[in-house]
């Protein structure tokens, strides 16, 4: 069985597979941009792409390595969740913000770049693996993208 720094690297790795860590940074720029401007609609379609594009990597190319570690990947119950992960009785999911808030009413989410995802990423998987002083990285600072 990998150890947990091999799935997260594993998880890290199919994630710069698909786009450079600047390029999932520019993804959620877009996004903070069009909050900037109170563009509701372009917010929603950037949100859902954004969303779809870190969420397909989870389902098409993490699915079946973490599901043979043990931890299954379901679609995300959260406005900003990219996936479900679980492992017995624990789950975490993964977030794109700091916290779960939708960002409505024209407020700006506190959405975190590439880093701080995977950090996200990294302390789900050691809430999972049973690390018990861990919860996950949600209540981590964020910071606004430049």
């Amino acid at each position: 069985m990998p150890s947990l720094n091999e799935t997260s690297a594993r998880v890290r790795a199919a994630h710069l597979l698909v786009r450079s860590a600047e390029e999932w940074d520019t993804l959620s720029e877009e996004l903070l941009r069009a909050y900037d401007l109170k563009d509701n609609d372009k917010v929603e379609m950037l949100h859902e792409s954004v969303l779809a594009a870190w969420k397909s990597v989870t389902r098409n190319l993490l699915t079946d390595p973490l599901n043979a570690i043990g931890i299954a990947v379901t679609p995300a119950t959260t406005y900003w969740g990219i996936a479900t992960l679980t492992a017995g009785k624990r789950n975490r999911q993964p977030q794109l913000t700091q916290t779960d808030t939708p960002g409505t009413s024209g407020t700006q989410p506190r959405l975190r770049n590439f880093e701080e995802v995977m950090a996200d990423y990294n302390a789900c998987l050691e809430y999972l693996a049973g690390n018990e002083q861990l919860t996950t990285a949600v209540n981590t600072p964020s910071r606004k993208l430049q």
